[in-house]
């Protein structure tokens, strides 16, 4: 067995792992050119792209190499898929972009033997055959080795360009080289929306984000206006059954006077999100506002007034809680437009549903309420069989019966809960809401750990999911983890700041604070729940 330098035993792990590897294309001439903003935007990158495909696809990050990181997966496919999905992703990100300053990566994949040390590290020939797979990609590429190659070659629907044996620094034998071919198909697949049939009706939860106007008197502000409009487009791109126009076609529209109406027609879209940034000495405002595309409405505002520490992080957080306000919103406007549908789609029937138990957040449901939503998502179900939501949809109407104790003796909640959760995750892997729903059913039928579990899942693939981090700090003060809830609920309140649920959260906290024994701390959440209107069913 090896030995460290003072002669101690170091334990390690031989495997078959599939490793992926990649790194930014010029990455010292962005840096040299404004190391900030590169380093800026390789962290929303990480935050709101990678990081979360790698979690949705199994992955885990061994480490980060500068501007690269080395990744193993249980599987190539799983590796595949997860590259495959990075780089069509970075085709959109940098429509628009001048090509001194998009960033490209180049993706090296690899089936081999490897050793895992302790801590976790990754070593042997497997990372190193992966790193060189990588070394010479093309930029945009990614390169697979006729071992990871002869997995998926029958598994996934791939063009491919076969580099034959291809010698690799420091590899002692050329290996076999494939070449996959990704963005070309996929820009096929993209139709200017000004082609798009004017006749028909706009998508289902259509919206542009239209570039957000910087208010202050320093030019040099607009980047941070511009950063708000790109990260809100990408996060409201995750709703599900959603249509966001691209951020390229939005920034077309930088500068000039626009009309709403005549906006949403040309884009064909329901929504139109406009807004501004203002800095004042250390305070940034910035205002939203959602419009009706057809009729020009005003249907929500909102403004968000923050002093200025860290402007990336407050971006962050400002893309957040707009990003949940506006789901919110937007699903309470397209049930309303759904109740007026004479021949109702699945989607019409799931956003009905959706908008009646937002509803319920300020008007307590009656039994026959919750059978009434429930037949929506069953008549959805029959529709479409496929729709992850309604089966989500569903098992939230079962979650609010047993919750409200009106539970009934023949049911099987889990498998109802359980199973239709489960049914939903499986058809949309990174949709949170399934996940928040089997979290908190866990909890309430005393499965704190699993609930934890369930939780944890789905914050991996949306970190900017209030409820997620509400079910989890219940399901932490429950095991006795009360400054992690305490931190998990002020999170959910920071995210969500005006949300109707904001009384369960006060009580949360005051639990996390009874639990630390924080006794005055704990009587003043108490009251704050009480204020804000604590009550005692649930939705998510």
């Amino acid at each position: 067995m090896p030995a460290d330098a003072g002669g101690r035993a170091i334990s390690e792990t031989r495997k078959i792992a599939a490793i992926l590897c990649s790194d930014v294309v010029g990455y010292s001439r962005l840096a040299g050119a404004d190391e900030d903003r590169i380093l800026a935007r390789l962290r929303a990158l990480r935050s709101d792209l990678i990081d979360p495909t790698i979690a949705v696809h199994r992955g885990r990050i061994v480490k980060r190499t500068g501007d690269g990181s080395i990744v193993e997966f249980r599987s190539v496919v799983d590796a595949v898929r997860c590259a495959i999905e990075v780089q069509n992703a970075m085709i959109d990100r940098n429509a628009g972009v001048t090509p001194q300053r998009q960033i490209v990566f180049r993706i090296g994949i690899h089936l081999g033997d490897v050793v895992e040390e302790s801590d976790g590290d990754l070593m042997g020939d497997g990372v190193n055959v992966a790193a060189r797979l990588e070394s010479i990609c093309e930029p945009g590429a990614i390169c697979l080795s006729e071992d990871a190659y002869r997995q998926v070659k029958a598994r996934l629907d791939l063009a491919v360009n076969d580099l034959g044996p291809t010698p690799l620094k420091n590899i002692a034998e050329p290996i076999r080289v494939y070449s996959l071919e990704v963005g070309e198909a996929v820009q096929a697949k993209h139709t200017p929306p000004a082609q798009a049939p004017q006749e028909s009706d706009p998508p289902h939860l259509s919206i542009v984000v239209l570039p957000f106007k910087n208010l202050s008197s320093d030019s040099s502000q607009d980047y941070f206006a511009d950063g708000i409009t790109e990260n809100l487009t990408t996060d409201l791109s995750r709703i599900r059954n959603s249509f966001v126009i691209a951020r390229n076609t939005a920034f077309t529209f930088k500068g000039k006077a626009v009309d709403a109406k005549q906006i949403a027609k040309e884009l064909g879209v329901r929504y139109v999100l406009e807004g501004s940034v203002q800095r004042d000495g250390t305070r940034v405002r910035v205002n939203a506002q959602l419009i009706d595309g057809e009729t020009g409405a005003h249907l929500w505002a909102d403004r968000f007034q923050e002093d200025v520490a860290d402007l990336f992080k407050l971006q962050d957080d400002v893309v957040a809680r707009l990003a949940n306000a506006l789901s919110h919103e937007l699903i309470r406007a397209e049930a309303e437009t759904a109740a007026r549908s004479k021949s109702p789609d699945s989607i019409d029937l799931v956003m009905r549903g959706r908008g009646a138990i937002l509803h319920w957040a300020q008007q307590p449901p009656t039994n026959d309420d919750i059978l009434a939503v429930r037949a929506l998502f069953e008549r959805a179900l029959e529709i479409d069989p496929n729709d992850a939501d309604a089966w989500a949809g569903s098992a939230n109407t079962y979650v609010i019966e047993y919750a409200r104790g009106w539970t009934d003796p023949e049911t099987d909640y889990d498998a109802k809960i359980l199973g239709q959760t489960d049914r939903s995750i499986a058809l949309a892997r990174d949709n949170a809401w399934p996940y928040s729903l089997k979290s908190l059913y866990l909890h309430l039928s005393l499965r704190p750990s699993d609930a934890l579990r369930v939780a944890n899942a789905g914050i991996a693939l949306n970190s900017n999911y209030a409820f997620l981090f509400a079910w989890r700090a219940s399901a932490e003060n429950y095991l006795g983890q009360f400054e992690q809830a305490k931190s998990d609920v002020q999170q959910a309140m920071r995210l969500s700041p005006r949300d109707p649920w904001m009384g369960n959260w006060h009580n949360l906290i005051a639990d996390a604070e009874l639990g630390l024994g924080h006794f005055d701390a704990a009587i003043e959440g108490a009251n704050k729940a009480i204020d804000a209107g604590f009550r005692i069913w649930f939705l998510t």
